[in-house]
């Protein structure tokens, strides 16, 4: 059998996550989602609040006449949040549930860095932290000089009854 043709699982998945990714921070930590899930960046706007939803929705803005339901990153990965400032950005992106329905969705994130490549000698399988840790929605680890960034699946970051829920609201 030719040694190219067998593949070490671990290492093929890392092939499939290599490509282009939007970077952006989160508190003091490096983020990145896939590029070809992000629709549009836009500064922070109008945020309406939407009762009776998780506390991580911060509610929906009118974006061009279309209702787009926002996620704050920071109280969806329990991180202390804080107020917005003129770095802070909604990441507009499409977002897909594991039975394949689309939403459009925006996250608020701290900041935005660039578009960086990541290739699969960058990426590291996401870290084994214990059984009572959920990394499910980390892609990898990607490395870029002396910078680690944590891919995001964006599909992951939220379970299938919280985008139940951002259906609703869309």
């Amino acid at each position: 059998m030719d040694e190219a043709a067998v593949l070490d699982p671990e290492m093929s998945a890392l092939v499939e996550v290599e490509g282009k990714y939007l970077t952006f921070d989160l508190a003091d930590e490096r983020y990145g989602i896939g590029i070809l899930t992000v629709r549009e960046i836009i500064g922070i706007v109008e945020i309406r609040s939407v009762p009776k939803t998780p506390n991580f929705m911060k509610g929906v803005i009118n974006l061009r006449g279309k209702v787009i339901p926002v996620v704050d990153l920071r109280s969806r990965f329990d991180i202390e949040e804080r107020e917005y400032d003129q770095e802070t950005c909604i990441i507009v992106v499409w977002a897909g549930k594991r039975d394949g329905a689309q939403v459009e969705m925006g996250i608020i994130v701290d900041s935005v860095d660039e578009v960086r490549a990541f290739m699969s000698d960058d990426i590291e399988p996401p870290p084994s932290l214990g059984a009572g840790v959920d990394t499910q929605f980390i892609l990898g680890m990607g490395k870029n000089s002396d910078k680690v960034y944590i891919l995001l699946d964006i599909n992951r970051v939220l379970s299938d009854e919280e985008f139940s829920v951002l259906e609703e609201v869309n």
